[in-house]
């Protein structure tokens, strides 16, 4: 018991916030020649000399893509609606027309196979090719053909043209896709499985029309800048996601450590500033070269940044020639305020209490710090553990054919479980047990402050019949809530429970235990762990423990 305790007390200082395919089998010449002439292009600027002498060091892994992880099927939940006053309507596309005064007349009417709707007492009006910003205007002219006056005109798009787009190119899953015309690049390209980040291009994507190039978009605009031209696609446009050219990598005082794709062969530094967010802190940039075999290291200030051009394959790291003076706070939750702040290094969080805008919400007395070093410490901890039991699932032997057989089976499940306890990411809470506390926490760069808003909820979560989220009930304690959930599960552990305060303190109970439970905390209910070996038992035990107070979750075993 002392020891589980012990291990609870160390782990409560982290927690965490947790169409159908048909393959392409030829394009067009033309677009084939567009292909070759991207992949020619831009074959001539190389990540890394083929001859280059270096290594990559194990504790240096491969930085990710920029964007890798845009594409991961969200785009392609929802079509949508939205007003495009550029949208050149189509046949097929349905409009919704509204007349009232003198006459009145309400439907959604299918533009025709001529291009045309018919109105009663109107006739016929032609909209292909009409601009949505001019579909009122046009209805309207023809109603006053027939009535002169008090008749008013309302008209809007209802719903947008199905059409079968072609996605190609550098993409996981080329194919013919269907979607409406309204919906945008991404959301096609999200359905053929996303941009393949090894050799794919986030900012050299065609949309190809009748074989010529129609538009150039470069996805960076809407990563960084937030900005996304909406035009309508037609049935039969392909898009085409172009080759990979060259790469530079940012690290150091960044908010964006990646690699960064160059719009052409180069960028400057100061776009590669840009793209990756450097702090206020960062005076300076080491830019590491590979030149055939020679590795060149410069150092450029910040004034400079402008004039420097990298090239294909440079690293920089971004960093501060002297101590800094001030650090960056994130302000998250329910406040008034501003969402980060610059203050001076050794700032207390009961003094940066005094600069946040709090408002009748604001939940004070559950204010919540995270931190990223303490995030890394309990993300190398629960490794440490799984990889223990690993070695020990893999390894553990057996005297007899039917006892090997029932290792093997236990074998597989703790791996299926080491597996989805290793996606868990910690967010790195400090626990505040008392607010005198917030006197003595030193603040530190890239905090997070986190006001949790004044609810009357309690979490119920685990191994119980019905989870979910319960309104607070005065003087009611555990056993109440797990009662409320529908009893525990027949998987369920009565005799190791956690219960998560709002301010992320946590403590060890019975399921029958009468500990109040207060508004804002969480309940969970760990699972038996059975049939196991004495020692893979242990460090099963500790590690549902770890990720119940650190992540408020429970995994299935």
């Amino acid at each position: 018991m002392k020891k589980i305790l012990s291990i609870l007390t160390i782990f409560a200082t982290a927690a965490i916030a947790i169409a159908p395919v048909s393959s392409i089998n030829s394009v067009n010449s033309a677009m084939a020649n567009s292909q070759a002439q991207i992949a020619n292009s831009q074959s001539q600027a190389a990540l890394i000399p083929q001859d280059a002498n270096f290594t990559v060091s194990a504790t240096e892994p491969t930085q990710m893509v920029f964007g890798e992880n845009l594409f991961n099927g969200n785009f392609t939940m929802v079509s949508q609606h939205i007003y495009n006053p550029d949208y050149i309507l189509a046949i097929g596309d349905i409009v919704n027309v509204k007349l009232w005064g003198a006459y009145e007349f309400e439907q959604q009417l299918t533009i025709d196979s001529q291009g045309n709707i018919f109105l009663p007492k109107v006739g016929v009006i032609k909209l292909l090719g009409v601009k949505n910003s001019n579909l009122v205007n046009v209805i309207s002219k023809s109603v006053k053909k027939v009535f002169k006056e008090n008749v008013y005109v309302y008209a809007d798009m209802g719903i947008y043209q199905n059409v079968s787009i072609f996605v190609t190119g550098n993409v996981n899953k080329p194919g013919l896709y269907q979607g409406l015309s309204s919906d945008s690049l991404i959301q096609f390209i999200d359905k053929a499985g996303g941009i393949n980040p090894q050799y794919g291009s986030f900012r050299n994507i065609t949309v190809v029309r009748n074989n010529k190039p129609y538009k150039n978009i470069d996805l960076y605009d809407f990563m960084v800048d937030g900005k996304i031209e909406m035009f309508a696609l037609k049935n039969g446009d392909v898009i085409l996601v172009g080759s990979v050219g060259a790469y530079m990598s940012a690290s150091g005082e960044v908010l964006r450590s990646y690699r960064f794709e160059a719009k052409d062969s180069s960028m400057s530094l100061k776009e590669l500033a840009r793209l990756a967010g450097i702090k206020p802190v960062v005076t300076q940039a080491i830019v590491k070269s590979y030149n055939n075999s020679q590795i060149q290291i410069t150092s450029y200030p910040l004034t400079k940044f402008d004039s420097v051009k990298l090239r294909a394959g440079d690293a920089v790291e971004f960093m501060t020639d002297h101590a800094a003076t001030e650090v960056r706070i994130n302000i998250d939750g329910e406040h008034s305020g501003a969402r980060a702040i610059v203050v001076p290094k050794g700032t207390t969080l009961g003094e940066l209490m005094e600069k946040i805008g709090f408002n009748a919400q604001s939940n004070v007395d559950a204010i919540q710090l995270f931190r990223k070093s303490v995030a890394k410490m309990q993300k190398n901890l629960i490794d440490s553990h799984l990889r223990e039991l690993e070695s020990i699932a893999l390894t553990t032997s057996s005297a007899t054919t039917q006892e090997a057989q029932i290792r093997a089976a236990e074998a597989k499940s703790i791996l299926e479980f080491i597996e989805r306890a290793r996606q868990v990411e910690p967010k790195g809470q400090v626990v505040i047990s008392n607010k005198d506390d917030i006197n003595q926490i030193v603040l530190q760069e890239d905090d997070t402050i986190y006001i949790p808003t004044k609810d009357n909820i309690v979490i119920v979560q685990g191994e119980v019949s019905m989870p979910g989220a319960f309104t607070h009930v005065t003087d009611s304690d555990i056993e109440d809530y797990i009662e409320m959930a529908g009893d525990l599960s027949a998987r369920a552990d009565s005799s190791r429970v956690i219960l998560v305060a709002a301010n992320g303190k946590a403590g060890k109970f019975r399921a029958s235990s009468s500990e109040n439970v207060h508004p804002g905390d969480s309940i969970l209910v760990l699972p038996k762990v059975e049939g196991k070996t004495l020692q893979a038992t242990s460090i099963l035990t500790q590690i549902l423990y770890q990720l119940a107070i650190a992540a408020k979750v429970v995994i299935d075993l």
